[in-house]
């Protein structure tokens, strides 16, 4: 990947935009941590933030490579659990904050990235992340995900300012990792046909550079599946290149819509739901690939139907919403009141637009196709069926939805085709 080239950004695209990635530095090679030195001399005081595996991984030697510069840290201590990104997490990297911190430095994934992005948003400083695993395309992206009062939101921050990535640390995460940064990327298969759907039916901003470059990259680690599964230094570096360029697709417009769409909406359910309830839920990316081969499924069921409007019972609704969402479901029907989709009717659109329609969600794998990838990676779609059951997924088939304030594939089938 030219990164100096997608740093740069696109100036005056023909979607009407321009185009910019604040990133500064992206650093994706074996011995990646050796550059720390040089891009962090500017930075006299630094507050690095890790957990007790991503500091054995790779933090310790962060720490001797930057010594001094380090002068206050935060070690999150989770035990078996894992670290949630809520409210106490972020008031107690807060907590860790001293007088003259000019830089925040995260070393981890997924949660790490996510909670230094919003609290160095907050704190007007920037920061960097040392990635110890290709685990999900949030490294490069402007939003923060995060669970706040019991919900999945995701708020707008700013890209870190470098990613390190060492390929030698990378290789060596844990399998289930590497699954679910392969699983995170072919996704966006199913995403990207949500972005297009919703341009077509609802007028959404669509960027077709964008789309572009997504779905190139996507394409290319498709390839990759065989050399992720035997931890080959060459292809986990190139998929955690294709993660960053997808976060920088994400950065291009300002949110993650070229990243996420009914299939991430499927990984959020089944996260939140599992939060509120207790009950086990696997890794985000390993959620995304398994619910794309639901999305393709239900693109599959929706091209052999003819569509027919469905109506709307608000009270049968919100109790079902209040059932599946528990202590978080107020915050749901306030999202969904906002928003308005349930009181419309699109029917007239939709209808007079439906060959567009089966043309464009044609364009998606099939799920046969899906379920492809998902084996050549080493997973196992029974894997998902077993830790969830059929309820609580033809559940999510109806109300993932309502977690986000997105059009999908998921909103025409409800509309039309439940």
């Amino acid at each position: 990947m030219d990164f100096k080239v997608l740093l740069q950004g696109i100036n005056s695209c023909e979607c009407g935009k321009s185009h910019v990635c604040p990133i500064e530095h992206v650093i994706i090679e074996r011995d990646a941590l050796k550059s720390l030195g040089d891009i962090c001399e500017s930075y006299q005081s630094i507050l690095m933030v890790s957990d007790q595996n991503t500091y054995r991984v790779c933090g310790k030697e962060v720490a001797e490579i930057l010594g001094a510069k380090i002068t206050t840290s935060i070690m999150f201590e989770t035990g078996d659990a894992p670290l949630i990104p809520n409210e106490e997490a972020i008031e107690a990297i807060h907590a860790k904050f001293i007088d003259g911190v000019d830089l925040v430095l995260g070393v981890g994934s997924g949660v790490i990235n996510d909670l230094c992005k919003i609290v160095s948003f907050e704190h007007k400083l920037p920061y960097y992340i040392v990635a110890t695993a290709p685990s999900m395309d949030g490294y490069a992206s402007v939003g923060s995900a995060l669970i706040l009062k019991g919900m999945k939101v995701t708020l707008n921050a700013a890209p870190p300012k470098a990613i390190i990535a060492d390929t030698k640390v990378l290789k060596d995460a844990p399998m289930d990792m590497l699954q679910a940064g392969y699983g995170d990327i072919i996704g966006k298969y199913s995403c990207l046909n949500d972005w297009k759907l919703s341009a077509l039916i609802n007028d959404e901003y669509f960027c077709q550079k964008v789309y572009d470059i997504t779905y190139e990259t996507t394409d290319q680690v498709r390839d990759l599946a065989e050399g992720v599964v035997n931890r080959e230094e060459d292809a986990i570096g190139a998929l955690m290149e294709a993660l960053v360029v997808v976060g920088i697709a994400m950065a291009y417009v300002g949110n993650s819509r070229p990243a996420s769409g009914s299939e991430h909406h499927f990984s959020h359910y089944f996260e939140i739901t599992g939060i509120l309830t207790g009950t086990p839920y696997l890794a985000h990316g390993i959620d995304v690939v398994y619910s794309s081969v639901l999305t393709a499924k239900l693109r599959e069921q929706i091209l052999a139907s003819v569509p027919v409007r469905r109506g709307f019972n608000e009270e049968e609704w919100k109790n079902e919403v209040e059932r599946i969402y528990l202590s978080s479901a107020d915050e749901v029907v306030q999202l969904q009141k906002r928003l308005g989709w349930y009181w419309e009717d699109n029917s007239e659109k939709v209808l007079s637009k439906w060959n567009e329609i089966k043309e464009l969600l044609a364009e998606a794998p099939t799920e046969d196709e899906v379920l492809q990838m998902v084996e050549a990676v080493g997973m196992n779609y029974q894997e998902f069926i077993d830790l969830y059951g059929q309820a609580k997924i033809d559940d999510a088939i109806l109300y993932a939805k309502d977690l986000k304030d997105r059009y999908s594939v998921l909103w025409l089938y409800y509309e039309f085709f439940r």
